[in-house]
C-alpha cells in the first residue's frame, strides 16, 4: 500500500510572513493535496530569543487570507500532537539521551568564552568546534556533572568520507564529512536545536515530503545522518529555487526589502489581493505543462506536479505581481469588485449613498490595485484648480469660445432633467448634440472638464455627472462657464 503524503509547515514565530516562507507553505500544501495527502502546521518555537510576540496571530491569519487550510495542527490538534516545539520538550531529550548511551552523541561542557575564542581563531582551526569533548572519559564526565557543569549534546558526525542524499529537484547532492561540525542536538536550557527538533518531529508526526529552500541543501546532510543514526527512514527531500529581487543596476540578488515589500501582508496593505500573491507565488519556481498562467488554489492543486519545480532561481517581478491583481480585479464578479473597493470609497465619501454600481463600472476595467482608487478619483470629493486651457482640445475640437456655448445649452438642458440617473443624462447629452450640430466630444469635453478638473479620469462626462448627483454636478459646470467667462473679458 502506497505510503500517504504528509508535509508540514514548520514557520518560527519570529514576526511577518515573508514571501518565501509562504511559498515555502504553499508548495508543501501543493504536494500534499494533490496527492491526495494531509498538509501538517506545526509551530517551531524552540529558538526563545528570537520568539516574537503576536507572530503566531501573524501565521494562523495569512494561512487562513490565502486558504491554506491545515488538516492537523496546534489549534485543530491531531494524531501527532503537539504541534507546537516548546510543548514537547521532554521529548527530545530522551532520543537525545539515547543517542549519547549508543555512543553516537556525547555530552559537551565547553564554555560559551572558549567556544567564542575558536570561532576567533578560525585562521588556525577553520571556526569550527574542534571536538574537544568527543572522547572525554567517562570519569571526567562524571566528575563535571557531579558539579553541575552545564553542558549540550552534540552529535559525533563522521570524520571521514562523504555523505550523499537525493534531492526531488536538484538530484544527489555530496557533502564531505570533514566538512560538518559535531552539530549540537540539545542545548544547555534543554531546548533542542532547529536541526534536531526537525528531525525528531518529522519521523515523529510521519513526514514523507520535507520542503524548503536551496539554501538549506548543504544542511541537509546532517539530517540525513541524524536519520541514520537513529535508524530511521529518510524523507524525500524537496528543495526550492532561491527568490531574487531585480537590482537597479539590472543585476539579481537574494529577495529582500531594498527590492520592495517581501512580507505577505506589507504587500496585501499595499493593495495586492492575497488570490494574486498566491497565483504569482506559485509561478515562482515551478511551471505548469500548458504554460497557463492564472489559477485559483483549487486549480493549483488540480495541475501541480513536483516535476514542474525549477532548479533555477526565480526573479520576483512587482511589475508582473501587478499585472496578476490586475487580470483577477477585471475577472471579479461586480459584487465581489464592490466589496473590495467599498473601503476606499468610504475613505472618500464615509457618508451618504452614492450611485457605487456606476463607479464601479468605469473603475473595474481600469484598477489594478483597489488601494489606487482614491487616488484615481479624488477629483470626485473635490473639485481641483484646473487651468482655462484644458478646455482646449484639438481631437474634440474645443476651444474657449465654443466650450462657453456647450457648457451654457448644456446646463439649461440638464437643469431640466427630473431623473438623474445614467441613461437619460446620457439620452440628454446625446440629443443635445444633435441638435446642436456637433460632435459628440465637441460637447462633452467642456462638460467634462467642468464637472471634473482635470483631464484624466476614470470614465467620461456621463459617468462623472451621474456620480456626483444634479447639485454638485449643475454646480460645477457654472463654476467651469464662469471661470471660461472670466478668461473671455
Amino acid at each position: 500500500m502506497r505510503e500517504k503524503v504528509r508535509t508540514r509547515f514548520a514557520p518560527s514565530p519570529t514576526g511577518m510572513m515573508h514571501v518565501g516562507n509562504l511559498r515555502t507553505a504553499l508548495f508543501e500544501y501543493l504536494i500534499a493535496k494533490s496527492a491526495g495527502g494531509d498538509f501538517i502546521l506545526r509551530i517551531e518555537d524552540t529558538d526563545r530569543e528570537r520568539y516574537v510576540e503576536g507572530a503566531l496571530d501573524i501565521i494562523y491569519r495569512t494561512l487562513d487570507m490565502v486558504g491554506l487550510k491545515h488538516d492537523e495542527g496546534p489549534d485543530l490538534g491531531g494524531g501527532y500532537g503537539p504541534y507546537v516545539q516548546s510543548e514537547r520538550k521532554d521529548l527530545y531529550r530522551k532520543y537525545a539521551e539515547q543517542l549519547v548511551s549508543e555512543g553516537k552523541a556525547y555530552r559537551c561542557f565547553c564554555t560559551k568564552e572558549r567556544l567564542e575564542s575558536l570561532h576567533e581563531s578560525k585562521e588556525e582551526n577553520g571556526g569550527g568546534y574542534d571536538r574537544h569533548c568527543r572522547n572525554l572519559s567517562a570519569e571526567e564526565v562524571g566528575r563535571l556533572l557531579a558539579a553541575g557543569t552545564p553542558y549540550v549534546i552534540r552529535q559525533k558526525m563522521p570524520i571521514e568520507g562523504s555523505t550523499t542524499f537525493d534531492d526531488v529537484v536538484y538530484g544527489p547532492i555530496t557533502i564531505e564529512n570533514r566538512e560538518l561540525e559535531d552539530q549540537i542536538l540539545l542545548k544547555s536550557d534543554g531546548y533542542p536545536t532547529y536541526n534536531f527538533a526537525n528531525v525528531i518531529d518529522d519521523h515523529l508526526m510521519k513526514i514523507t515530503h520535507v520542503v524548503r529552500g536551496s539554501e538549506y541543501l548543504s544542511s541537509t546532510p546532517k539530517y540525513n545522518l541524524l536519520y541514520e543514526a537513529f535508524g530511521w527512514d529518510v524523507p524525500t527531500y524537496v528543495h526550492l529555487p532561491l527568490i531574487m529581487g531585480k537590482n537597479a543596476d539590472g543585476s539579481v540578488s537574494k529577495l529582500s526589502k531594498r527590492h520592495g515589500s517581501t512580507g505577505f501582508h506589507d504587500l496585501i496593505e499595499e493593495g495586492y489581493l492575497s488570490r494574486a500573491i498566491v497565483n504569482y507565488i506559485a509561478l515562482l519556481g515551478w511551471c505548469p505543462k500548458d504554460n497557463r498562467e492564472l489559477f485559483t488554489l483549487e486549480e493549483l492543486v488540480e495541475n501541480f506536479s513536483i516535476d514542474g519545480i525549477s532548479k533555477s532561481p526565480a526573479v520576483f517581478d512587482y511589475d508582473k505581481l501587478l499585472w496578476f491583481n490586475g487580470e483577477i480585479v477585471r475577472a471579479m464578479p461586480r459584487e465581489e469588485f464592490l466589496e473590495n473597493a467599498m473601503p476606499y470609497f468610504r475613505q472618500l465619501f464615509p457618508q451618504g449613498d452614492y450611485p457605487w454600481d456606476v463607479l464601479a463600472g468605469v473603475l473595474q476595467p481600469r484598477v489594478t490595485k483597489f488601494s489606487d482608487i482614491p487616488g484615481m478619483i479624488g477629483f470626485l470629493k473635490e473639485l481641483p484648480d484646473y487651468p482655462v486651457d484644458d478646455y482646449i482640445n484639438k481631437k474634440s475640437k474645443t476651444n474657449l469660445e465654443n466650450s462657453v456655448a456647450m457648457l451654457k445649452t448644456a446646463i439649461a438642458k440638464l437643469e431640466e432633467l427630473g431623473d438623474w440617473t445614467m441613461e437619460p443624462i446620457h439620452d440628454t447629452l446625446m440629443g443635445l448634440a444633435q441638435e446642436l450640430g456637433v460632435k459628440n466630444g465637441t460637447l462633452l469635453w467642456p462638460v467634462r472638464i467642468a464637472a471634473a478638473g482635470t483631464k484624466v479620469t476614470p470614465g467620461g462626462a456621463i459617468e462623472i455627472l451621474c456620480f456626483l448627483g444634479k447639485e454638485e454636478a449643475l454646480r460645477r459646470l457654472n463654476v467651469g462657464l464662469e471661470k471660461l467667462n472670466k478668461e473671455s473679458v
